[in-house]
């Protein structure tokens, strides 16, 4: 199957998340994605996640979620020798992707201009916590810190349990994906015109530009963000409301949407009250509105209530844990989870998720994460590197053996 991004070289010299799902959508699309990683561990995410015998073995869960599909080759990019391979990679490649903070590719010798120099069409990627400059470009950063300073963590749960990080790296998360759609729009320039391009992309202003509606409300409007819980805060009744069972989400936005909630729940009073005839007035009443549709929700469970309201128009969905989600026919169905080679530590098949979306139906499954500097050897004889050089690039640190 040929995916839009073949024939695209990405050497992704990036650790733990931001980085490398950038670099994974990338490879699910298609390119070829390189992991440049230090021969003194490689990536950090190797040594994380909920199965302590596979980060032992460098093949962390965490590594495995977001690495499936690439290569790896470990130089040390301090040594000159193994600066010297990497810019002979540059030559042969599309994009360079790093999350380091600001100044490191600078002080490596390895800044964009010096990359330009080797390969004067390659597209460089910087992800950091604030960007390239500012007075906060220095600091250190990870996502909960970037939640925190964003105001996202501000707006997430409600007045008793805000400031709030979501329940996995978001901030990472979307700076990736903000990464590989900068990538891929330069990649559509330079294979027309031949130019390489500065991406800088900035985990804070990724996840700010992401609350769009928030911050919009409050340029424009000078309304100050508050912590609703699971409240919708542009329309009522939409939020999560109790049940017979358990939790069910409704988001009857629209005002058909609302009506029909009302007659389904037995409530077509509601639809006339002067507290929630109208949608505005139902944002100023939304606790009362709440309370009333709440009374009469109780008389079914969540999953009766989902069908009965999804049937007439009305978006409804139950609460769901991860574990699940993924057992539901629409996810199974649609093979969002793949099985790859290899077994965890326990003996269970190695599983990861594809991206969220499809490629004329589909995609090809992708090889399994690479063990550390597996594809060093190869690659360094690809570069022209002799049998001697490649053991002189060995014992001078530059490189290592491969991890098995």
């Amino acid at each position: 199957m040929t995916l839009p991004l073949s024939g695209v070289r990405v050497l992704d010299l990036s650790n733990v998340l931001a980085g490398p799902f950038c670099g994974y959508n990338l490879a699910r699309m298609g390119a070829e994605v390189i992991k440049v990683e230090n021969p003194d561990g490689g990536d950090l995410a190797r040594k994380l996640g909920a199965d302590p015998e596979m980060a032992k073995q460098l093949m962390g869960l965490s590594f495995v979620a977001v690495n499936a599909g690439k290569q790896s080759i470990t130089l040390d990019l301090k040594n000159a020798d193994g600066k010297e391979a990497f810019l002979r990679l540059v030559e042969q490649s599309d994009v360079v992707l790093e999350n380091f903070r600001p100044k490191v590719m600078e002080r490596l010798g390895l800044c964009h201009d010096v990359l330009s120099a080797r390969n004067p069409k390659i597209i460089s990627c910087a992800i950091s916590g604030f960007g390239q400059d500012g007075p906060w470009a220095g600091r250190p950063a990870y996502d909960q810190i970037v939640q925190g300073l964003s105001g996202a963590m501000s707006v997430t749960g409600d007045a008793r349990t805000a400031p709030l990080r979501t329940g996995f790296p978001i901030s990472d998360t979307i700076a990736g994906l903000t990464a590989a759609f900068a990538i891929s729009a330069a990649l559509v320039e330079q294979r027309a015109t031949g130019r390489g391009r500065l991406i800088d992309v900035s985990l804070l202003e990724s996840t700010l530009a992401a609350m769009g509606w928030v911050v919009s409300n409050h340029l424009n409007a000078g309304v100050n963000p508050e912590p609703m819980g699971n409240e919708n805060f542009t329309a009522a009744p939409s939020g999560t409301f109790r049940t017979a069972t358990g939790p069910l989400n409704i988001a009857a936005n629209e005002q058909k949407q609302y009506e029909a909630l009302c007659d389904l729940v037995g409530r077509p009073d509601l639809k006339t009250d002067p507290r929630f005839a109208e949608r505005q007035a139902r944002k100023v009443h939304r606790a009362a509105l709440k309370d009333e549709l709440e009374a009469s929700l109780a008389a079914k469970g969540a999953e009766e209530w989902e069908a009965l309201f999804n049937a007439k128009g009305v978006p409804a969905g139950c609460v769901f844990s991860v574990p699940q989600v993924l057992r539901e026919a629409q996810v199974t169905g649609r093979q969002f989870v793949e099985t790859i080679d290899g077994t965890t530590a326990t003996g269970a098949a190695l599983r990861v998720t594809r991206p969220g979306f499809r490629i004329d139906g589909g995609f090809p499954t992708p090889s399994p994460p690479p063990a550390l500097g597996q594809d060093t050897e190869r690659w360094l004889r690809a570069l022209g590197y002799s049998t001697d050089e490649i053991e002189h690039l060995r014992t001078s640190g530059a490189t290592a053996s491969a991890h098995s």
